[in-house]
Formats: structure tokens, sequence, C-alpha cells
């Protein structure tokens, strides 16, 4: 039998063992069995119709040193070349995949026929040649694709407004593209070579252990950096950072790419801000408060320390917004939020739930005798006239106050003790305060 009606016959049987082999390779272990067999199938069938053509001379010199007829279309074995490049493999992978089905060939022909004609001899001799030429044009596809690929890939970094890096081993800088020197106003020299630490950045030391992290685990990590570089640009930042890995699978590097998100930060931080605080005093509003009442509540239960919340109510404001309308009614109750905030520690918080109501959480308050004083200090504070709109305006307070835990243990349960408390601080005029008591509630 000849070589090439050989290969027609047993094609399966071929590409089961080379098949084995295939799955050793690292790249091609998430192909399915389809694209692993497509090309090699389809050689082999060439490869067998070949053998059957008359060949001259010149043409098999030309085979012998892996050359194809110069007339020859896109062949199987340039379209592998291709196809291996873009799937990730490399050289020897590619090439390794033409020894294993040259292999397979050869082990089921000489099994078949031990003893081999001159015919056969001569098949075998042009199959061999066939599979050099085949490796050849796979190869010599497989620059062209990566070469393209590489200009196209440095193309894209030169042209990226994003700064993209590549660190070596020791975090070093081993590649900066256009936007990363711009960035960092530097010359490409002054930044090969050396680390975030040798930059003096200030946000080297978590950056170097996000980085030994993505290295040692080959993980992928997204973090976050706020700095402004000497360029003057941006002030935040977040980056990934991926590994690069050898054909060994092997950590080599590390590239990072960072993107300027200052704009962007910014305008979150409005959006958040403005569903979390009262647009005419800046003050948190009733969402944020609760928010920060249950924070205080966990954190007071955490260390076994009281809290005091206050509840105010504005006494007369109604009256000066039917009198002298609601702008002036506007400008009083920014003026209150002012001494309000002024009456108190920064750590404590001042909010505005909405309408003349106003609440006070008074943190670490171990003692009824200094919330009252900080509550008479609010009462005397609103108690002077707010020179407004060319004229003094007069209000007062009433103040509700109750205690974490003695009152009670939950943030809604807190507030409307307060609340409780402010209406009965009114039952004894304006300008009040009284704290709850159990008997309240009957």
């Amino acid at each position: 039998m000849r070589l090439a009606d050989f290969i027609r016959t047993e094609t399966e049987p071929i590409l089961q063992d080379w098949e084995e082999f295939a799955k050793t390779i690292l790249s091609a272990r998430c192909m399915n069995k389809p694209q692993l067999r497509d090309h090699a199938r389809n050689m082999l069938l060439v490869i067998a119709n070949d053998l059957d053509s008359y060949q001259s001379k010149s043409e098999q010199a030309a085979k012998s040193k892996g050359r194809a007829p110069e007339n020859e279309d896109r062949s199987w074995a340039k379209m592998h070349g291709d196809e291996r490049q873009t799937s990730g493999f490399s050289v020897m992978e590619t090439v390794s995949e033409f020894r294993a089905l040259r292999a397979s060939v050869v082990s089921h022909w000489t099994k078949a026929y031990p003893t081999l004609t001159g015919q056969q001899i001569e098949d075998l001799t042009r199959f061999h040649e066939a599979i050099d030429q085949a490796v050849a044009e796979s190869l010599e596809q497989y620059a062209t694709v990566k070469e393209m690929y590489t200009r196209l890939f440095g193309a894209v970094l030169v042209a990226s407004p994003d700064p993209i890096y590549v660190l070596d081993l020791e975090g070093r800088f081993v590649y900066a593209n256009k936007a990363t020197t711009d960035l960092f106003a530097l010359e490409p020299e002054a930044i090969l070579g050396k680390s975030t630490f040798d930059l003096g950045f200030p946000f080297a030391s978590d950056f170097q252990h996000n980085l030994e992290k993505v290295m040692a685990d080959q993980s992928i990590y997204r973090g976050k950096f706020v700095h402004r570089f000497a360029s003057g640009q941006g002030e935040r930042f977040e980056y990934l950072l991926a590994p690069v890995l050898d054909e060994h699978q092997n950590t080599e590097a590390a590239v990072c790419i960072s993107r300027d998100i200052t704009e962007q930060a910014i305008a979150e931080e409005k959006i958040w801000h403005s569903a979390h605080h009262d647009l005419l005093t800046g003050l948190p509003n009733r969402r944020l408060f609760l928010d920060r009442l249950e924070q205080e509540v966990k954190q007071a239960k955490r260390d076994r320390l009281p809290l005091a919340v206050l509840f105010m109510d504005l006494d007369g404001f109604k009256g000066v917004n039917d009198l002298l309308g609601h702008e002036v009614g506007d400008h009083l109750l920014s003026e209150v939020a002012k001494r309000l905030t002024g009456c108190v520690r920064e750590s404590d918080t001042v909010a505005r739930l909405g309408g003349d109501e106003f609440t006070v959480i008074l943190t670490g308050a171990e003692h009824r005798q200094d919330v009252e004083l900080v509550a008479q200090k609010i009462l005397d504070a609103l108690a002077i006239s707010f020179p407004i709109a060319q004229q003094l305006v007069q209000i007062t307070v009433s103040i509700g106050i109750t205690f974490y835990p003695q009152d009670a243990s939950s943030p809604f349960a807190l507030l409307e003790a307060a609340d409780q408390a402010m209406y009965k601080a009114k039952t004894f005029g304006s300008n009040h305060m009284c704290f709850f008591d159990e008997r309240l509630n009957e």
C-alpha cells in the first residue's frame, strides 16, 4: 500500500495518538476537539494528495528545504501558524505539534509495514519533506502574525491615554509608555530600573505589597491611590495589576494599567453628598443622620459607653416665615446650623431632619450634667438675635434629650424618645430642655 492511501485509511487512529500529545500543551487545554483536529486532519489529507502527485527534482529540492511552490495559495500550515499564534501557543509548542504528527504517522506506518519497499521508502522521504515544508510555512506565518501584533500592541501602548508600565520581580520599571512618562514628568531613563520607592511616591508601600501578592498568587488586583504627580495631573487614580507568565507558567513580571479618576471621583462624591446632606444648610440629612446614629450605637455597645441624642425644634420659626418670607426663613435656618455646629465638638454630629427640626449626637456622654451643659449652650446661642436682611430676628429652641442605653437601645427608639422629650419641653414654653423619662410614654 502507498503511504498516501495508508494516511487516508488510518487518519482517525493517527489523529487519536496526535490528540493525546496535544493535550499536554498548556495552551491547547482550553481548545475543543474540532479546534485541535481540523488543521492536523486537513494537513494530512493535503500531504496524502501531494504524495500521489508528480514531483520534479526542483520541487523535491525546494521541499527538502521547507519551501512551498511560489504559486501555492494560503495553505493549511499557514492557517495553523496564524491560529496558533493568536491562541497563545509558543513557537516550541507550535513546532511540537508537527513533531507529534510526524511521529504518529511514522509509528502507525512502520507497525503496519516493518519492511518497506523502494516505493514506500520514497513515500516516507517525501512525507518527511512535506512535514518540513509545513513546519516552515507555519512558522513563517506565526512570525508574520506575531510581528503584526507586536506593531499593533506597540501602537496601542504609545497612543493610550492611560499610563501603562511593566515591573520586574523586584518591582523595578522595565517599560513605561508615553502616558506614564508624561504623568511622572520624567524621561524614560529616569524611570526604568527604578521602583516606586526610588521615585519617592507616597503610595509605594501599599503598591509594592499588592504587586508582590499579584506575582506570588498569579492573581489580578484592582486598587486605588491618591497622589498629585510632578506633572500636576490628576490626584486620584485607580490601577490594575496583572502577572506576566512565561511559557512555563512562571511569573516573570507584572503589568500595571492606571487611570486618572479624579473628575469621576469628585462627581461621585458630589452625588453622594447631595443624597446625604441638606442642600440648604449643608448638614447631614435624615438618611445620613440615621446611618451615623446606627454606627455610633454599635460603637457605644462595643466600648460600653453611653451616648446622647438631642432632638430640637425651633420656637417661633413659622411666624418668621409667615411675616418675613421664606427667603429670610432659609437664611435663618443656615445661621442656626452654623451656631449649632459651633456648640459641639467636631466628633459630634449635627443634622437637619427637615423643616425646623435639628438633631445632635453626643458621643461618650458619660455624665448627664455634661450633656445638660451642651444643651444649655445651644439654648443660649440660639436665643441671641440673628441679624438677617438688615433686621434682628428672634427665635428660641425646645430640646429633647435621650441616652443610650438607659432610655433606648436602637437608633429609631432613641430618636423617638428624644422627640417625645422635645414635645414635653414645649409644654413648659419656649427655650426649654427636657430629658426623656419613661413616664412620658404614659
